[in-house]
């Protein structure tokens, strides 16, 4: 069975990107979420095995989304996404519990590096 990711960006067209990628390698998207809130809900509504979440967004952002992420399941596999130059913003997050991070634009063979070390294929 295919391994379930949620895509959290507020960005549509980073969410189509991501989401090519993992398709073609055999992942199944469940849902996408447009901010840290909705990927609150849609975790629980749809399980993950993993969660990739953008660091800026309305609503609610990645650090505080990934924060509250592992108080609802201290297990909860998370990639953050990230854009050039917020390195303290990925070391805030990976404090938080996020497992590792992947930078935009994405390059499809350091999103499934990124995606198999922490879920396989």
């Amino acid at each position: 069975m295919a391994k379930k990711i949620l895509i959290t960006d507020d960005a549509l067209f980073m969410r189509i990107t991501l989401k090519n990628i993992l398709e073609k390698n055999g992942y199944q998207v469940v849902a996408e979420a447009s901010n840290g809130l909705e990927s609150l809900e849609l975790y629980q509504k749809t399980k993950p095995d993993l969660v990739t979440m953008d660091i800026t967004m309305p609503e609610m952002d990645g650090i505080t989304a990934v924060r509250e992420l592992k108080k609802i399941d201290p297990q909860a596999n998370i990639i953050m996404c990230t854009a050039m130059g917020q390195k303290q913003m990925v070391l805030e997050a990976v404090a938080a519990g996020a497992k590792d991070f992947i930078v935009k634009p994405f390059q499809p063979d350091k999103v499934l590096e990124a995606v198999q070390k922490i879920i396989g294929v």
